[in-house]
């Protein structure tokens, strides 16, 4: 077998850093590599796990280059595959290093076999390997290297076999510092009636064989309607038997060597693997495959033309108003953004997340998310809140609406449309969670932008037009009636629309709803466009560089500190996101005196641009401190610590400054003594986006121009993203660099109205709990 077709994770560690610092240039370097691998569906990344790559120059001995290389092995890349993408960037010294150590790889060509005999039989394992001259092999047992002779060979001989014999055995295959381990392979003793020393004995006639792959199935692009074929061929005794699953999820109508599927469509693209198994043995192709899907058209005169629908990027704004002034408080968005947030991230989308937003942060942060669109990106827009509907445009109302609202206190959905339209945008998706109800208020008839005739739009509508939308009010955590249903169905591999359609069913089938609520879907979209498309990035200019910038300093979170106390307590001091504008600040004690009986720190002094509950502050649970979720990063740790929840950071105009004050009392000694150590920690997460400012319709963010000035000064993106916590990036209404791209007016700034004195409630009704079973109606909340 030829070595080339070995995958990358036989390279030696040593090897694969070489590599490593030889990608790490801008010339042709990582990113380059990245672009060439992009060619091949499977081995698409996505920007997020491109800007992974990047953060590792922040380290001491990271490489960006090493990265990508780990990310390339854990799909299973082959070394003939990333030879030839480096021969197309061609980085010489890269392909001369890498064909001299592939001449050097052990390949083991035969592997040993588990076998099963009676007690006093011979039983003999085998391994051999190709590679260069002078290889030796060492055999083990468990962990014990056998050393009487008769394990420095290819052949390991068990005779006569006794029960000492039985276990797990391995070989190792030497060259220098060269070395290649084979599989495992488990000797075990039988009961076999009649049998004599020196005579082999199988439950089988013959002796029983172990399992091996001989053709593994290969990633293709099809065209729907076409026949998909996958093939996979094993040698076994006893014969060998076939289960495939597509995207993990087990085939069981396919139980045979070839997988064939007569008529394709988008539901059957995604990644396939084949497992082989019989009564003692099971194996499973090297890696999952990728099957993709072809779209075609037809213009007259012309030939037919074939491309795969995907998406240059993929960002999506989610805002959920809960606490407003003037009107019902809501319980459900902080859930139904939380969640739908989570479910966008496993798809690659770019998402922010925010929460209780007023008039002029919605619009200064519908501002920023333009900003993030550019030519075929997929944009999405999730809006949970107080709603209206007037003449055919939806309006989201920010928490600082007053009683009496109109068109002027609230934001129009059609001009953010039309906006998105002007980045021709591949996908515009509008996910709008609101009441549709007539505003009686509100007698202005709003002209919107004209529209393109772009077929790419698509309005998922919680309820019908006049009507209400709906929350289920639980003890701990409220859903939507609509994010209950669409969190099932969101991550589904089909058309945006069908996927809806689908949603729209499963609430048709909920009783509680019949009458009330029903999902209203609105789509010109003319191609299989889904939210679970690939992304493939086909301009890497500076201003696409820029605007991922953008997406990624506004979800920078403080670094982690350990405080030295002069008492000598360490005290470590980290954060964590709950949102893009909600952080939770914890402390916890690393070393204590043994001289000091108890101790805890405790946040204090925040400023007064952040919104905390003071009563909720420095607990010993989340849950305790006003959040809803489990934050990963804080539940793996077993050490006492107290948080606190800072929201609204969108509000915060200066670097955040806040005291730890730690709370000690010494044995013996009743008298509690304190220290206090005052810290600034920057402007976290969306903070530095300074959505509290109004934007200029003649002036983009300050932030991309920022960007763009230091990308076009040669310093690589992460170095750019690292340096914007050590600055205050100002007003992001400056004025535009020279070298900023254009971006079109934005008629989404007004003057900010002044509230209007009369006070009239939202009218609302009620629902109730989470298995939408008739109750009591006055748990019903309308939004």
């Amino acid at each position: 077998m030829d070595s080339w077709k070995l995958v990358i994770g036989v390279l030696r560690e040593d090897v694969l850093n070489n590599l490593g610092k030889m990608l790490d240039n801008s010339s042709r370097g990582w990113r380059q590599l990245a672009s060439v691998l992009s060619q091949e569906p499977m081995f698409r990344y996505s920007e997020n796990e491109l800007t992974s790559c990047s953060l590792q120059v922040l380290n001491a001995a990271g490489s960006p280059g090493r990265s990508l290389l780990a990310r390339l092995a854990e799909r299973s890349c082959s070394l003939e595959f990333l030879l030839c993408c480096l021969r197309k960037m061609d980085h010489q010294e890269a392909v001369q290093y890498l064909t001299y150590k592939v001449k050097e790889l052990i390949q083991i060509t035969v592997q040993p076999q588990s076998q099963q005999a009676s007690v006093g039989s011979r039983v003999t394992l085998t391994c051999r390997a190709s590679g260069p001259p002078g290889l030796s092999y060492q055999w083990f047992r468990g962990k014990e290297e056998i050393l009487d002779g008769s394990g420095s060979t290819p052949e390991l001989v068990l005779c006569p076999l006794n029960p000492g014999h039985q276990g797990h055995y391995i070989c190792r295959v030497n060259h220098g510092e060269n070395c290649m381990f084979s599989q495992w392979a488990h000797v075990r003793l039988v009961q076999s009636a009649g049998a004599s020393p020196g005579c082999s004995s199988s439950l089988f006639p013959g002796s029983v064989s172990g399992l091996c792959i001989t053709r593994q199935p290969q990633s293709q692009a099809v065209s729907e309607g076409d026949t998909l074929i996958l093939d996979c061929s094993a040698t076994a005794n006893p014969p060998a038997q076939y289960e495939w699953y597509h995207n993990t999820v087990l085939m069981p109508q396919h139980k045979t060597r070839c997988l064939k599927i007569p008529c394709v469509t988008t539901a059957h693209r995604g990644e396939y693997k084949c497992k082989v198994f019989n009564l003692y043995h099971d194996a499973w192709t090297n890696a999952a495959v990728t099957v993709t899907i072809t779209y075609f058209f037809s213009l007259e005169n012309h030939d037919v033309v074939l491309f795969p629908l995907t998406a240059t990027d993929k960002v999506a704004l989610l805002i959920g108003n809960m606490n407003y002034m003037y009107h019902t408080p809501l319980c459900a968005p902080i859930a139904d953004v939380h969640e739908l947030a989570n479910l966008l991230r496993q798809m690659d989308f770019k998402v922010v997340s925010l929460l209780d937003l007023n008039w002029q942060e919605m619009n200064s942060a519908v501002t920023e998310f333009l900003l993030l669109l550019d030519k075929g990106v997929y944009g999405l827009l999730y809006f949970a809140g107080h709603g209206y509907e007037n003449y055919g445009n939806s309006f989201m109302v920010p928490i600082d609406a007053p009683a009496s609202y109109t068109s002027d206190h609230c934001v129009c959905v059609q001009n953010i449309l039309t906006q998105m339209q002007k980045k021709q945008t591949g996908l515009n998706v509008f996910l709008l969670d609101m009441c549709r109800k007539r505003n009686p208020y509100d007698d202005v008839i709003v002209q919107p932008g004209l529209l393109k005739v772009t077929a790419n739009i698509v309005f998922g509508y919680a309820t019908c037009a006049d009507a209400e939308a709906y929350e289920v009010k639980k003890e701990d955590v409220s859903n939507g009636i609509f994010i209950s249903f669409l969190k099932k169905r969101v991550c589904e591999d089909e058309k945006v629309t069908v996927m809806l359609d689908k949603v729209a069913e499963d609430m048709g089938r909920c009783r509680i709803t019949h009458g009330r609520q029903a999902l209203e879907l609105r789509s010109n979209l003319s191609e299989r466009r889904s939210l679970t498309d690939q992304i493939h990035i086909t301009d890497c200019s500076a201003s696409y560089s820029a605007r991922n910038l953008q997406w990624a300093v506004s979800h920078v979170l403080p670094k982690s500190q350990r405080l030295q106390f002069d008492c000598g307590v360490i005290v470590q001091l980290g954060f964590a996101a709950e949102f893009s504008n909600v952080m939770v600040i914890y402390t916890r004690i690393l070393e204590k005196p043994p001289e000091i009986d108890s101790c805890s720190a405790q946040l204090t002094d925040f400023p007064p641009d952040v919104d905390i509950d003071l009563k909720k502050s420095n607990q010993e649970t989340l849950l305790e401190a006003g959040g809803l979720f489990l934050i990963k990063e804080l539940s793996s740790s077993e050490v006492h610590s107290l948080y606190t929840r800072i929201r609204s950071l969108q509000r915060l105009r200066r670097e955040l400054t806040f005291t730890v004050c730690l709370h000690y009392t010494y044995s013996n000694i009743d008298e509690e003594v304190q220290e206090r150590q005052s810290i600034t920690v920057g402007k976290p997460l969306v903070s530095k986006l300074n959505l509290h400012e109004p934007r200029s319709s003649h002036s983009s963010s300050a932030s991309l121009a920022s960007s763009l000035n230091t990308l076009n000064s040669g310093d690589s993106a992460s170095n750019t993203w690292s340096s914007y916590p050590q600055t205050d990036r100002g007003s992001l209404t400056s004025s535009r660099s020279a070298n900023v791209p254009e971006e079109t007016e934005s008629p989404l700034s007004y003057d900010v109205p002044q509230p209007l004195v009369t006070s009239k409630s939202l009218p609302h009704s009620q629902v109730d709990d989470t298995n939408f079973k008739f109750s009591d109606m006055y748990n019903f909340h309308s939004l």
